[in-house]
């Protein structure tokens, strides 16, 4: 990043290739729709470069970069709900989409401390797993995405939410219980759990 602060342009097109995969899951996880986790994760991009000269070395490059992502996502979710175009269709899934939706099923699973009786797959965990992790506040679906996905320590991401240690380590164990709530008549009985909306939580 001091390499981009003196416009490296090859610098720049290397933390875009370290970096791309990463932000476009966090987006998936983040965003107002998965069709714009892609745009979300360049408009970070532009806005890291952006601020290139303002850049200073402190934390870890990748603090900064998920406090910029998560102000990318929160701004997307208020524009798309002012423009009322939120749809309750996602766009088709990409292979990297799916991919993600398996990983985040795996973490969602072992984050609310449940073992499934039998094997879920495919479409139908994806699906379990989207309305679980929906369930969650923005803020503890931030945390829950940077501790078992970035494995940021309770201080970094702490950091990048602008929050404290302690505040991070409840965020955190309110996702988990609220995972287990969500995911618990499913791994009972196999019913697949409704839709939580903000005003229900």
């Amino acid at each position: 990043m001091l390499r981009v602060k003196e416009d490296d342009a090859g610098a720049f097109e290397e933390l875009v290739r370290r970096y791309e995969a990463r932000l476009v899951r966090l987006m998936h996880a983040l965003g107002p729709r998965h069709d714009l986790a892609e745009d979300l994760a360049q408009e970070t991009f532009l806005r890291v470069y952006r601020s290139r000269k303002r850049y200073e070395p402190g934390a870890k490059f990748s603090t900064w970069l998920f406090t910029i992502a998560g102000n990318v996502a929160r701004n997307a979710k208020r524009s798309v709900s002012r423009r009322r175009e939120v749809s309750e269709v996602d766009a088709p899934r990409t292979e990297n989409a799916a991919s993600d939706a398996q990983m985040l099923a795996s973490t969602a699973l072992e984050a609310s401390g449940l073992m499934p009786t039998r094997l879920v797959e495919g479409d139908e965990r994806a699906e379990i797993v989207r309305v679980a992790v929906s369930s969650l506040s923005d803020r503890q679906r931030m945390a829950l995405m940077l501790s078992r996905f970035e494995n940021l320590s309770y201080a970094e991401i702490a950091e990048t939410m602008d929050l404290t240690p302690k505040a991070v380590k409840s965020l955190l164990s309110r996702a988990r219980v609220n995972l287990k709530e969500i995911l618990q008549p499913y791994i009972e009985t196999g019913m697949i759990p409704r839709e939580v909306h903000d005003d229900e939580r």
